[in-house]
């Protein structure tokens, strides 16, 4: 939902990617500070309740693994497991910013209700980038949806930081928001998936690799 803000971006990414490559920073360093980084903040500071101070320091680390790509084009260094690498560790930040939220809910912020939906926005988020994973193993592609992970990230995070200096019903609002745009995001990608699967074209192109894979 947010690509048609993707040239934008590019033209900020782009000379901090260069001066990041000019220091001798690869893509994959940068990938992994940037992971590492939101791990660290959100299990550091949301499960003690320091929800603003904590989506400030995460969305730092988020844009900071932004710019991997910008360095990898800076570096003309990218390569299939950069992009392996850098999806793995996504999704353990995503893990990490909801688990950390969730520690908090079922400890001291005492709300078992959004404890719940928490749980919910974690494992929607997984089955959101797993469909999409499974259907290009299949050979088709899935990039469809309202809430891939970009979306989820500014949802979050404004919800959290916001709730974080009290402002009324904010938290719960973005989380329900989130589980919604999920798991309309799921449903979006199964359908999406099973119409390509079912396209006649896909069908015989998958026979004609199974003919040859048979036949070597």
């Amino acid at each position: 939902m947010l690509r048609i803000l993707r040239p934008m971006i590019s033209r900020v990414t782009a000379p901090l990617g260069r001066s990041l490559a000019r220091i001798g920073l690869t893509p994959n360093i940068v990938t992994i500070v940037g992971a590492v980084g939101v791990v660290v903040s959100a299990l550091y500071f949301y499960p003690q309740g320091y929800l603003y101070a904590g989506s400030v320091v995460v969305t730092v680390f988020v844009l900071f693994d932004m710019l991997d790509g910008a360095v990898a084009r800076a570096r003309d260094s990218a390569s299939a497991f950069g992009a392996f690498l850098d999806s793995s560790l996504d999704r353990i930040a995503d893990a990490a910013i909801l688990s950390g939220l969730l520690w908090w809910f079922i400890g001291g912020g005492d709300e078992p209700l959004l404890a719940g939906l928490t749980l919910f926005c974690l494992v929607s988020g997984f089955m959101v980038s797993y469909i999409k994973a499974r259907a290009e193993g299949l050979g088709v592609n899935c990039d469809v949806g309202v809430a891939e992970r970009t979306e989820r990230l500014v949802v979050i995070l404004v919800a959290v930081g916001l709730g974080g200096l009290d402002v009324p019903y904010v938290l719960a609002g973005g989380l329900w928001l989130l589980a919604a745009m999920s798991l309309l995001t799921v449903l979006q990608r199964l359908v999406e998936t099973r119409a390509r699967l079912n396209d006649p074209d896909y069908v015989e192109g998958a026979a004609g690799t199974d003919d040859a894979n048979n036949g070597a």
